[in-house]
């Protein structure tokens, strides 16, 4: 795809490589010193979980093959451009965010999101436990939460990524469960390939807060009967790109990664650098609505 963003030329190309991680490996190290910018998707290199950042050992491998080329992952990105989302969400009078019953399907990789829903008065139900591990328990509080990513962040970061994220043609399957859980929310948020995983077969007017999307994924969700989609990054020749593609396009125009501020498990990056690109570049959430908003 060849664009022009404030007065830039940008040239950004997805190579897939069905969820393995040689072929990654080639990629990266193919386009290492020729790309300005890569970002790494399907792959989490970094969790911030209660103002702790732990390191995923598979990604750090693949983003440390770049000696040329800064590698990212959306994750920093994330952290800043979701609460926007949230906050401009819970002030529109479409969606009238504030108060709903959210379905978070995982937060520890949307710990901005998770954080700002709460203080926006919703009543969040978070699902690493059983969108992420398989375990059919629910978590209802930022304080449980915030524990059990600080006991599991460790471990599940040493853990290939297949065993976690749905990979390949894994991302196509879908297997409904927990249906008394997505049936009691007004609005389902977090990952797509998640929330895809064990999509139910009805909807019945319940909004999709996500990115990463494609018009089939957006034809499936109409299918069954959703009430609206809302992506955090924009749209692109019928794809909302993912926070890793829209990281790396900041990082390709700036012509260097955000700094990072804090040490040690606390290091982060600099929120100021997204702050500025989010308002330079106009980014906006997209909002579409298919039938009646949440009641």
């Amino acid at each position: 795809m060849i664009m022009e963003w404030d007065g830039q030329m940008l040239v950004i190309e997805r190579i897939g490589t069905d969820g393995d991680v040689r072929r990654a490996m080639a990629a990266i190290r193919e386009w290492d010193g020729r790309a300005a910018a890569i970002g790494l998707g399907g792959i989490d290199r970094y969790l911030y979980v209660g103002g702790r950042r732990y390191v995923f050992r598979q990604a750090e491998r693949l983003a440390r093959l770049a000696h040329k080329t800064p590698v990212v992952d959306g994750s920093g990105l994330k952290h800043t451009l979701e609460r926007r989302v949230v906050r401009q969400l819970a002030e529109d009078p479409q969606v009238a965010l504030r108060r709903k019953n959210v379905l978070l399907v995982s937060a520890v990789d949307r710990f901005g999101m998770a954080e700002t829903l709460v203080a926006e008065g919703c009543r969040v139900t978070f699902g690493d436990l059983m969108f992420g591990l398989g375990i059919p328990v629910p978590l209802h509080s930022l304080q449980t939460l915030n524990r059990m990513g600080h006991v599991l962040g460790p471990v599940v970061t040493q853990l290939p990524i297949h065993w976690l994220y749905p990979t390949g043609q894994r991302q196509e399957q879908i297997r409904p469960k927990y249906r008394r859980v997505y049936r009691r929310a007004d609005v389902i948020a977090g990952d797509f390939h998640y929330i895809r995983r064990h999509l139910p077969e009805r909807l019945e007017g319940v909004w999709i807060l996500t990115n990463t999307v494609t018009r089939e994924d957006e034809q499936l969700l109409r299918r069954r009967g959703a009430g609206g989609l809302i992506t955090t990054t924009p749209e692109w020749e019928g794809r909302s790109f993912g926070t890793n593609v829209l990281e790396a396009v900041f990082v390709a125009m700036a012509g260097e990664p955000p700094a990072l501020l804090g040490s040690g498990r606390n290091l982060y990056p600099d929120e100021s650098f997204y702050h500025y690109w989010l308002e330079r570049l106009g980014v906006r959430p997209r909002i579409t609505c298919w039938g009646a908003g949440v009641d």
